[in-house]
């Protein structure tokens, strides 16, 4: 063991950025304006993170495609698909700051569709009332990417470790002080002291085995954040996206934007019935509309058609689907058909759809502007995560703060599709400027070597002789178990049954055994890997049995309706000396200015 603590190397920092998606980058970013030493640590190479794969569009009430959009329109939209859950204070930030988020990204370079007359153009989008969605094709996560790639790599004080992976989040008296990690590519470990720590790792979509998910999306941040002592919150809330591939099976689960939908996409059972007309009264009941006759006229046509009923939140409409499919009307392959083709000519749909054009075409042997597509639920976004402040991203830990999918409460129970990337953007600058000021305004407290030499044994603790499980097997495992107990639908028997398998396999975890050397070795990194998904896996599962309501991303089948005191209540996973514990927090009571503006507004 001495001959590992003599090859560790020692790095200090003002700001440990852990992520490198947008983000990450951004909150690298912001922090090095306020004039922070910045580490930026990147689980694969800078400008390959999970963003990339985002498609549709960024959601900002630029009022460019509809000028009658504004901000509270925008909260209103967003309190609403999330079912009324969300932290109000995140969304009333996020609505007002988002269109200059995306103004800042237009003045960095990106290059954003346009309308005729040369503005930023926008598209109709799920649960948005007008459209709102600035974005370039079906690329726009990838311009994002590509643009604050570029400003990051500008700034002077920020280092950047790329293929490095952090393992361990070390504090001292309740405020994280630092960092383990290692480097994928050659097995060498690196100290981190850093005086406040951004967690920004994204999702934890390989838990499941049908993910539109990237392979970086382990969970990573929750299972860290938890195990420093930070509160996660909303864990049971995980949106199935309800456009994924279902076809060839080697691609399924690969993420069919909303922006087909936003381009006039429908979507139809085998019998050529447009389906999605059947569920908008049990839709916007379940989202208060103001009356069921004013919805379904306004969503036939009948007033304006803002937008068609394909554009129902995600949560109504993946259960929509899973119904068709469950009442024999799927499609061949067990979907449904999401046909374009019928809808706009080939020239138009190449051209603000390119990627899925290609994606279709190279996976499937299909041309979308010919034939519809076979589409179907996939694991998509955790609506849960870390607790945060709304107006510094830190968490309940001292010196932690988090932003982007890894935080918890803008989005409640139910994310709307283009929030995520706008989120990105305003909560990245947020946490990083209020993880720099912490930082310059606090002295460096270092860790005990004792804390490093446990740290650096756990990360190399499954290269033992002693360890005999196979750690793709406990992977598939997992996956088989989050699938069948914590999917689309829950009920509190599965969930026992989930649990307890749960529990069984984090003991066998502990006996994981990686084979080969420290360099680019994939069993390694899946044994560390497998470790935070459980523990995440757990937090999920833990909280959908606590939460005895159907609401958003959560449909429990014992209790298929909403539960009016739960409708007050965050539900908090918390470590405690005996393992994982579960409180129930009121969640925060918006002003009633802003609660009657929501309430008392047409869908």
């Amino acid at each position: 063991m001495g001959d590992l603590m003599d090859d560790i190397q020692e790095k200090k920092y003002d700001v440990l950025v852990i992520g490198a998606g947008a983000a990450g980058m951004r909150a690298a970013i912001a922090a090095s304006d306020e004039g922070a030493s910045v580490c930026l640590v990147s689980k694969s190479l800078l400008g390959k993170a999970h963003t990339v794969m985002a498609e549709g569009g960024a959601a900002a009430a630029l009022g460019n495609a509809d000028e009658r959009d504004n901000w509270k329109v925008h909260f209103r939209d967003t309190i609403k698909g999330g079912k009324h859950l969300n932290n109000w204070k995140m969304a009333k930030i996020h609505a007002e700051q988002a269109p200059e988020r995306i103004l800042e990204l237009e003045r960095w370079g990106a290059v954003f569709d346009r309308t005729k007359d040369g503005k930023i153009n926008q598209r109709n989008f799920g649960g948005h009332r007008y459209p709102r969605l600035a974005h370039v094709g079906d690329r726009t996560g990838l311009e994002i990417i590509r643009t604050v790639q570029d400003k990051v790599i500008h700034q002077d004080n920020i280092d950047i470790f790329m293929e490095c992976t952090v393992a361990t989040i070390i504090t001292e008296d309740n405020q994280a002080v630092g960092a383990l990690a290692y480097y994928r590519n050659n097995g060498e470990i690196v100290a981190i002291h850093a005086k406040a720590i951004v967690v920004a790792t994204g999702g934890i979509g390989k838990a499941y085995r049908v993910t539109s998910n990237s392979w970086e999306y382990t969970g990573d941040g929750h299972s860290l954040a938890y195990l420093a002592g930070a509160d996660l919150q909303d864990m049971e809330f995980i949106q199935f996206h309800p456009t994924g591939m279902v076809w060839p099976p080697s691609v399924k689960g690969t993420l069919v934007t909303e922006g087909v939908r936003g381009e006039g996409g429908v979507l139809l059972n085998n019998k050529g019935e447009r389906f999605m007309f059947n569920y908008i009264p049990e839709a916007f009941a379940a989202e208060t509309a103001k009356d069921e006759k004013e919805a379904n006229d306004w969503l036939k046509g009948k007033e304006g058609a803002m937008r068609p009923p394909e554009l129902l939140t995600r949560d109504v409409v993946a259960k929509a689907i899973m119904k068709e499919v469950k009442e024999g009307r799927g499609s061949p392959h067990g979907g449904a058909f999401l046909d374009i083709a019928n809808r706009q000519d080939a020239d138009y749909i190449k051209k603000k759809l390119p990627s899925m054009y290609h994606q279709f075409k190279e996976l499937g042997d299909l041309d979308i502007t010919e034939e519809p597509m076979e589409v179907g639920p996939t694991t998509h976004y955790m609506m849960g995560g870390i607790t945060v402040d709304a107006e510094t991203g830190a968490s309940s830990l001292k010196g932690m703060y988090a932003a982007g999918e890894a935080a918890a409460g803008l989005h409640g129970a139910n994310r709307l599709g283009g929030n995520s990337l706008s989120d990105l953007l305003v909560f990245g600058n947020i946490s990083g400027r209020a993880a720099a000021n912490f930082a310059l305004n606090t002295e460096e407290i270092s860790f005990s070597k004792s804390k490093l030499k446990k740290a650096a044994n756990e990360i190399i603790d499954c290269f033992s002789d002693t360890k005999t499980e196979n750690p793709y097997h406990l992977h598939r495992e997992l996956q088989d178990i989050m699938e069948m107990h914590a999917g689309i639908v829950r009920e509190e028997e599965s969930l026992n049954e989930g649990i307890e398998k749960l529990k069984d396999l984090s003991r066998r975890v502990q006996n994981a055994k990686a084979t080969g050397d420290r360099s680019y070795n994939p069993s390694w990194h899946l044994c560390l890997d497998m470790k935070n998904m459980i523990i995440t896996s757990l937090a999920v599962a833990e909280a959908a049995k606590e939460r005895r309501e159907s609401r958003g991303g959560h449909t429990r089948l014992d209790y298929p309706e909403y539960d009016k005191e739960l409708g007050t209540l965050n539900i908090i996973i918390r470590k405690g000396p005996d393992g994982l514990n579960i409180v129930k927090s009121d969640k925060k009571i918006m002003p009633d200015e802003l609660q009657d503006f929501v309430m008392r507004e047409a869908v």
